[in-house]
């Protein structure tokens, strides 16, 4: 399937006249976001003599330039003490399978790595992240059925410690972003990971799913005011979503994608690349 930018030149290619609302839909339509996209297409009514081909470049260098030279990259651990990594997000965003995606991919590469169920009332997430566990060979903390999650994850930190462990990946309960009762639950967290390291957790990444469109800028806004987000993790990236909205993250909140989740399989995470997410967007 032709992506974004290849359908585009096939539509305008050979126009004598742009249609620059049609292209402004399709932009805004691509969950890019207006607020960059309106500048952008007036940027493009003042140039001359471009073709399709001219205006794709034109829109891939804008939508590069929206992303810091240099990017988040995930924090190394220290001697003795663990690197504390809690994956917050609304269900289904596919938070858990992150979570041990993300686990895996440590693992391959060299670090000592445990997961943590910190999604203790819904049984179906433990069950989740026990299966992946299993199936991957990482060890998994578990709470108890209703236990308080803040305890579970200083729990699984005091573990960490002790088996000197180079990776902790808390895996918090999928929550709305419009409960402001189950957004405190993730301060709770944070203060009970301190205990034991005060500048734990070292990393907060946002999981949030590409076809969700423009409502993943909502979640990331809300859950940003509830606990201080360090990176986005988007997954679903091979469905029907077109990820336009990492641009509309960054350009709202300042905020990065740190990975891009691109399959069902163990090891369909990647590192999110600025140029190649801009070859294959959309």
């Amino acid at each position: 399937m032709a992506n974004f930018f290849t359908r585009l030149i096939d539509k305008f290619l050979g126009e004598p006249v742009i249609d620059w609302d049609e292209l402004e839909a399709d932009l805004i339509a691509a969950d890019i976001g207006a607020k960059r996209v309106i500048p952008l297409i007036e940027e493009l009514q003042e140039k001359d003599d471009q073709d399709a081909c001219d205006i794709v470049d034109h829109i891939k260098a804008r939508l590069r330039s929206a992303f810091p030279e240099k990017l988040p990259v995930l924090p190394a651990p220290q001697p003795g003490r663990p690197c504390v990594l809690m994956l917050v997000g609304v269900n289904g965003a596919g938070k858990t399978t992150s979570a041990a995606k993300l686990g895996y991919y440590l693992k391959r590469r060299g670090h000592r790595v445990l997961l943590a169920a910190a999604d203790t009332f819904r049984a179906a997430a433990v069950e989740q992240l026990d299966s992946w566990a299993a199936r991957l060979e990482l060890p998994l903390y578990k709470g108890r059925p209703n236990q308080d999650p803040a305890s579970v994850c200083y729990e699984a930190h005091t573990r960490a410690l002790a088996d000197g462990v180079d990776y902790l990946i808390c895996d918090t309960a999928g929550r709305l972003h419009t409960r402001h009762n189950l957004m405190e639950e993730l301060a709770k967290i944070r203060r009970s990971l301190a205990k034991q390291e005060p500048t734990a957790p070292h990393a907060c990444y946002l999981v949030v799913d590409a076809t969700t469109g423009g409502n993943a800028l909502m979640q990331a806004t809300e859950f940003h005011k509830a606990t201080p987000l360090d990176g986005v993790i988007i997954t679903k990236m091979d469905g029907s979503g077109k990820g336009g909205v990492a641009v509309a993250i960054q350009d709202a909140l300042h905020i990065s994608p740190v990975y891009l989740g691109t399959g069902e399989g163990k090891d369909d995470l990647r590192p999110f690349r600025v140029n190649e997410y801009i070859d294959t967007l959309l």
